[in-house]
C-alpha cells in the first residue's frame, strides 16, 4: 500500500460521480451530509485496507435516482439501502454470486462496462454543456482541464486529478466567497433511526427492486472483472465484493448513511488518475471523515458550490477508462452481445441491458445448435 502523489491524485478521480449525487440527496431528500461523508469515509478506509486496490465507495445510483425524483424521506432511503444490502450480502456469504458469475457470459459483463462508461461520458458532457461558454466555471474551463489531463495525466509524478480538485476549490473562493466565509465548524454526529411501515414499503418497492440487479452486475460482477483486468492475478473475488457491499448498507443505513456500493466507474476513474493501491481510497476516506467532523451539515453548501465543469471532465475521463475493456470482444458474437447489452444499459438502465444481453445470448446459443459451423 502506497501513499505517494500518484495515489493521492487517484483518490479524486471518482468525485465526478460522488459529489453531484450527494449534493442532490442532501438538498432534495434532506440526508445529513455529515453522516453521509463520515460513513463513506470510514468505508473508504476499510475498503482500501481490505482489497488494497482503488475500489471506490459510491452512492447506489438507482436508489439515488428514485429518491431524488420522488423526494423520498430519509427513512425510505434507509429502508431501500437495507433491503438491497441484505440481498447482496446473502448472495455473497452463500456463494450464490459466484454461481451467477459463472453463468453470465463475459461479453455481457463487457457490455455493462461499455454501457455504464458511455453513460458516465454522456453525463459528464451534459454537465459541461450546461455551463456558460466563458466564465470561471464554464465550457472553456472544462476544455482547459481536459487538455491539462491529456498533456500530463499519464505522468506518474503529476497528480492531475488532485491539481484539478484544488483548482476547483480556488474557483469556489473566487465565484462564491460568501460561502467560504460563512462555513461554520462543528457537527453533532450521526443519529440512529428506524424506518416506519410506510417508509419500508416505499423504500423496498421503489428503491430496492431496481437497485439489486444494478448492484449485482455493475457493483459486483463488472467491478470484479475490471479489477482482474487492471490487476492480473489478484483481482477481487465476487464473493468478497458482494459481502462488502452488503455489510456497508446493513450497518450504515441505520445511522443516516446513504446507500453505498463499489462501482466499476469509480475504480476506472481512480485508476485513470493514478490510483494503484488501497492507499488511494484510504486518503480519500480520511479526507471525507475530516470534512464531516469539521463542517458537518454545512459541508453541503461547499459541495454544492463546486465547479460543475471540473466534475464533468473527471466524469468523462472515468467513463472513457471504464469503456476500454470492451475492446477485447473481438469475436463477432461477443461483440454483438457487448453492443446490445451496452445499448440497453445506455438507453434505459443496467437491468434492461442485462436482460437484452441474456436474451441475445440464448438466441445465439440456439442458433449455433441448429446451424453448427
Amino acid at each position: 500500500m502506497r501513499f505517494d502523489l500518484a495515489e493521492v491524485g487517484g483518490a479524486f478521480g471518482d468525485l465526478g460521480t460522488f459529489v453531484p449525487l450527494v449534493v442532490s440527496l442532501v438538498a432534495v431528500c434532506h440526508l445529513d451530509v455529515g453522516s453521509v461523508l463520515l460513513f463513506a469515509g470510514v468505508y473508504n478506509v476499510l475498503t482500501g485496507y481490505l482489497f488494497n486496490q482503488p475500489v471506490p465507495v459510491q452512492p447506489m445510483k438507482a436508489i439515488a435516482a428514485v429518491a431524488i425524483a420522488e423526494g423520498l424521506a430519509p427513512g425510505s432511503i434507509a429502508a431501500a439501502g437495507l433491503g438491497a444490502g441484505a440481498v447482496v450480502f446473502i448472495l455473497g456469504v452463500t456463494g450464490a454470486v459466484e454461481a451467477i458469475e459463472r453463468h453470465v457470459p463475459r461479453a455481457i459483463v463487457r457490455g455493462i462496462q461499455l454501457g455504464v462508461g458511455l453513460k458516465l461520458l454522456v453525463k459528464g458532457l451534459a454537465m459541461i454543456g450546461a455551463t456558460p461558454a466563458v466564465a470561471l466555471d464554464s465550457r472553456l474551463t472544462a476544455a482547459v482541464a481536459a487538455v491539462f489531463i491529456l498533456l500530463v495525466g499519464n505522468r506518474k509524478r503529476v497528480p492531475s486529478a488532485l491539481i484539478l480538485f484544488c483548482a476547483g476549490l480556488v474557483l469556489i473562493g473566487f465565484t462564491t466567497p460568501r460561502i467560504v466565509s460563512g462555513l461554520t465548524l462543528g457537527w453533532s454526529g450521526p443519529v440512529a433511526g428506524f424506518p416506519t411501515g410506510t417508509e419500508w414499503r416505499n423504500g423496498l418497492l421503489l428503491g430496492t427492486l431496481p437497485q439489486v440487479p444494478l448492484t449485482l452486475f455493475n457493483s459486483v460482477l463488472a467491478v470484479c472483472a475490471l479489477s482482474a483486468d487492471l490487476f492480473p492475478g489478484r483481482g477481487v473475488g465476487t464473493r468478497a465484493m458482494a459481502t462488502s457491499v452488503g455489510l456497508m448498507n446493513i450497518i450504515g443505513c441505520w445511522f443516516g448513511a446513504m446507500p453505498m456500493c463499489h462501482g466499476a466507474g469509480g475504480l476506472a476513474g481512480q485508476y485513470r488518475f493514478g490510483g494503484r493501491t488501497g492507499g488511494c481510497v484510504v486518503v480519500l476516506g480520511i479526507a471525507k471523515i475530516a470534512v464531516a467532523l469539521a463542517l458537518g451539515s454545512t459541508a453541503a453548501v461547499l459541495l454544492a458550490a463546486y465547479p460543475v465543469s471540473i466534475l464533468g471532465v473527471l466524469l468523462c475521463f472515468a467513463g472513457t477508462e471504464l469503456s476500454l475493456p470492451a475492446r477485447d470482444c473481438t469475436e463477432r458474437d461477443d461483440f454483438f452481445l457487448a453492443v446490445v447489452t451496452a445499448g440497453g444499459t445506455l438507453a434505459v438502465n443496467t437491468a434492461v441491458g442485462v436482460a437484452i444481453g441474456v436474451l441475445a445470448a440464448v438466441f445465439l446459443t440456439k442458433n449455433q445448435q441448429k446451424n453448427p459451423r
